[in-house]
């Protein structure tokens, strides 16, 4: 757990760093009522700082730039701009996912998002997906799914 620290002679508790699975961004842009609104709550949680990166963008964007959906695109841009942090392409992390995949029988874009959570140092990794996906098996970073509520 990170440690409070004192600025101005008040506490201030460090955001948790929280890297977003595709999925989360396509719900709140798209997803029925509930699962639209849990993602949304997600990203405009002020105790939470949001962690992207080059794979989310490949993930989310094209779709909606090749179909000129120009309010989709610019929801998306709107959350990467507001990140606290994007990562970049890192081999470091796509050999951590190589390795990911292979122990935890992870998808390559899975292995992906979480092995680059993992090296931004993220808190927590939040998905969409069901908790009896793989990725539910990871053991190095905490994986939680909206679909079992978001603490």
């Amino acid at each position: 757990m990170r440690k409070s620290v004192c600025a101005a002679g008040v506490w201030r508790v460090p955001k948790k760093r929280t890297y977003i699975d595709a999925n989360i961004l396509i719900a709140a842009w798209r997803g029925d009522p509930t699962a639209s609104q849990s993602a949304i709550d997600v990203l405009d949680d002020p105790t939470r700082a949001l962690l992207t990166s080059d794979a989310l963008w490949l993930e989310i964007m094209p779709k909606s730039v090749f179909h000129q959906k120009e309010d989709e695109q610019d929801f998306y841009r709107s959350v990467f701009e507001r990140a606290a942090d994007h990562s970049p392409w890192n081999l470091v992390a796509l050999n951590c996912a190589k390795d990911m995949a292979c122990r935890y029988g992870l998808s390559a874009m899975d292995a992906i998002h979480i092995a680059t959570a993992i090296n931004a140092r993220a808190d927590e990794f939040v998905s969409g997906e069901k908790p009896s996906k793989p990725m539910f098996r990871v053991r190095e970073i905490s994986v939680i799914s909206l679909q079992i509520g978001i603490p």
